[in-house]
């Protein structure tokens, strides 16, 4: 790891230390609802580049040389507490396949859903509709949504999905969600990290304040890790004027690349 590399993981920790004693200091300004649970209904989105690499990372070319600066990679600082993410030896090797074929591999440019937690950080925003008994989380990005049961905590799923099973309780103020039952085709990021079928996913979410979440998720699955592993990061919330969710149904945007060989050809 470069001296940069190892000054940008210090600086996370850091972070993280600064913003888990926000979040103490900050319990008696959260918004609540009529039940008295923080209120996070509304608009969030993540800002960084954890959809580009979870982990600390150099800048580096994009996979299309006609976009120039445009498809290239920025550097970033990871969200990964530790710094890296625990691979077994063999499943790193597939990581690294992963990444070196991204543009190929990568389901969110199929429009597969995203997954969970990739869906949280990826750049575009989602919408929470909380209740007491069941909580609605929607994403923009190719209309995905999730319910979280918050009252049938032995409630199992009897398939996988794209989106996954998912189970809600408090822990005091933080919102705790278990998510089990996902598709393997899902990733984590645009670098080739992935898991599979075994993974459970326990999500986080605390207020700061009124527009802040700390978000983590911790991620288990003992097929590809030597070892559970956390994420964490701030979400915003979005208070522009007007703040909406706008569809962006992107299947049709992908026809040409899934199917276009199967099209008939024209007849001049």
């Amino acid at each position: 790891m470069s001296a940069l590399l190892k000054r940008v993981v210090l600086a996370t920790s850091l972070s993280c230390a600064l913003v888990s004693s926000a979040v103490l200091a900050q319990n008696s300004e959260i918004p609540r609802t009529p039940d008295g649970r923080p209120n996070f209904n509304g608009i969030w989105q993540a800002l960084g580049t954890a959809h580009l690499d979870l982990e600390t990372h150099e800048a580096r070319p994009g996979p299309i040389v006609e976009m120039g600066a445009l498809a290239a990679f920025p550097g970033g600082m990871g969200v990964v507490e530790g710094g890296s993410i625990p691979y077994k030896p063999e499943a790193l090797l597939t990581k690294l396949d992963n990444q070196e074929n991204w543009l190929e591999r990568d389901p969110l440019v199929k429009c597969y859903l995203p997954g969970v937690p990739r869906a949280t950080y990826i750049p575009y925003p989602f919408q929470i509709f909380q209740a007491p008994d069941t909580t609605l989380i929607s994403y923009q990005f190719a209309g995905a949504d999730r319910i979280v049961y918050m009252d049938k905590p032995d409630f199992e799923s009897q398939v996988d999905s794209w989106m996954g099973h998912n189970i809600g309780h408090w822990e005091g103020d933080t919102l705790v969600i278990t998510v089990s039952g996902q598709m393997p085709d899902t990733w984590f990021d645009q670098s080739g990290n992935w898991h599979s079928y075994q993974m459970v996913v326990e999500e986080r979410y605390t207020l700061m304040g009124p527009n802040h979440i700390q978000y983590e998720a911790t991620i288990t699955d003992p097929e590809v890790f030597t070892e559970p592993w956390t994420i964490s990061m701030p979400l915003y919330r979005r208070i522009e004027p007007g703040a909406m969710m706008l569809e962006f149904k992107c299947v049709e945007f992908v026809e040409e690349l899934l199917y276009g060989q199967y099209r008939k050809p024209s007849v001049e």
